[in-house]
This record gives C-alpha cells, structure tokens and sequence, in this order.
C-alpha cells in the first residue's frame, strides 16, 4: 500500500511540474514529460485510446490532476515573478532546459547509434528552427484572444506535449496569446479554460498517432529534432527579440541581477539532473 501511495504522489507531482511546460516560456512540457519517463506511454494511451482504456486512465489521472491543480497554483506567482523578476526567473527556466540535455542525449541513442544525418538534423533544426521562431511573429502576426483564439492556444499547449522541445509559452507569446491566457488561468476563467481544454482535445487526438508512428520510426532523428529546436528555444528567452513584446529584456539590469540570474541558471541545471535521477528510481 505504501509504495502505491508513493507512485501517485510522485505522479502527482508530475503532473504539476508538467504543467509548467504549459505556462512557462521556453519549456516543454512535452521534454518535461520524456524527462520523467510518461512520454511514450502517454503517447500510446492517446493514439490507442480504447486500448486499455481502465488501465491507463488511472495511471494518468493523479498527473492530469496535478496538472491542474499546477496551472492553478502558479499562475498566479508567475505573473508575478515575470513582471518583477523577469531576467533571474527566465535565467533560471533556462538552466533547466539546459539541465536536460543529457538525459535526451542519452535517449537520442537508446535506440540506435548517432550518424552523420542525426548531427546534420540537429545543426539544421537549431540554426533553421531558431531563424523561424525568432521571426515568426513577423511571419503570422498576432491572433484576438477569444474563444476561437483561445482553441488555437489549447492546441499548440497540446502540440507541445505531444512534440518535446516545441514550447508553446513561447508560441503563444509570439502571437499575442500569452498574456491573456495567463490572465485566465489566474482568474479560474471558464472561457479560458473551456476552449483551451477543447483544442487540447482535438490536437491530441488528431496527432498522436502520427507522433507514436515517428518515434516508432524515427527514433533518432526524432530526438535529434528535439535536441535542435530545445536548445534554440532556450537560447531565444535570453535573446532580446524586438518582435515580441513580452520577451526578455535586459534594460536596467543590475550587477547583482545578473549574479542571481547566473546563480537560478546552475540551480535551474541542478535541478533538472535531480528530476532525471528521481526518474530512473521510480522507472
């Protein structure tokens, strides 16, 4: 019973930190999700839904609530932080990006060995896919927050879990949605939540059966995918953009600002190598 106990805890727990890749810029909660080892299972579960249907859905309930409870919880001190704090906060989002390159290393070859298409991928998906993110407010402009606007938001939430490495925080930003959509979560908005939830639907269902297909497939290039466009999103929220209004900006910063940025930067890392040490205890 005990170790039960312990299992939904920890999924529990999974959940709200997931749920930081749906609010927080430059995370994933798709990487967040491969981090701790659910992705492919979550995967399976949503291009096989009737597939033991029972099973999965109580392993991911305690996750789906910690979820919730997550975007609840921070919404809230993560307006707050990002309006005061913006540099240390971002810096330190950063290092934990960074600190889960080596677990996607590792899983990058866990499959087969790294060649030369897998480097050139990954060099071609970091220049190419940090050109195009960096200029994609200029590419499609920004879109009203509305209920249609906020579906379009629930999608690219679920895209970013279904795609690791695609952060949808930095997506929504890019195209006006972020702000008010954090508004929503921090006010429990039901015209927030609703349509979001029903684009989040409608993304998974659609593609996870292509995404288990390419990972089934393509397991290398896939990850290699996902190690080019993770570390050009982490590079891009601390890369001023004049093309996005809430992105990251360094006027006024002062000397002791960037040591506490540096200092977040190596605890952020410190703690993402802890999650992945958590993660091969309770595998």
């Amino acid at each position: 019973m005990k170790i039960k106990q312990e299992n939904f805890l920890v999924r529990f727990i999974k959940g709200v930190i997931i749920a930081l890749g749906f609010i927080l810029p430059g995370v994933s909660g798709g990487v967040l999700a491969a981090i701790m080892g659910i992705y492919e299972r979550m995967l399976s579960f949503m291009a096989h839904v009737r597939q033991n249907f029972k099973r999965d859905f109580l392993y991911f309930l305690p996750i789906g609530l910690g979820g919730i409870v997550g975007i609840g919880l921070l919404s809230k001190p993560l307006d707050f932080l990002l309006q005061h704090y913006q540099v240390i906060v971002l810096w330190g989002f950063a290092g934990t990006i960074i600190g889960t390159m080596p677990t996607l290393l590792r899983e990058s070859t866990s499959k087969s060995s790294r060649d030369k298409i897998d480097i050139a991928w990954f060099l071609g998906i970091l220049i190419g896919g940090g050109l195009f993110l960096f200029f994609m407010s200029e590419i499609f402009g920004t879109i009203p927050a509305n209920f249609l606007g906020f579906v379009i938001a629930g999608a690219l939430i679920a895209l970013g879990v279904l795609v690791p490495g695609l952060s949808p925080s930095n997506l929504l930003i890019i195209l006006g949605l972020y702000s008010p959509m954090l508004k929503g979560f921090k006010s429990f908005d039901p015209m927030v939540f609703i349509p979001i939830a029903i684009g989040g639907i409608i993304s998974m269902l659609v593609f996870s059966k292509a995404m288990e297909k390419l990972i089934q497939n393509h397991h290398s290039r896939v990850y290699h995918f996902i190690l080019g466009i993770v570390l050009a999103s982490t590079i891009l929220i601390l890369v001023p953009n004049p093309y996005q209004n809430d992105g990251i900006s360094y006027a006024g910063v002062s000397g002791s600002i960037i040591i506490l940025s540096i200092i977040f930067f190596i605890l952020g890392c410190g703690l993402a190598l802890w999650m992945s040490k958590l993660e091969e205890k309770y595998k």
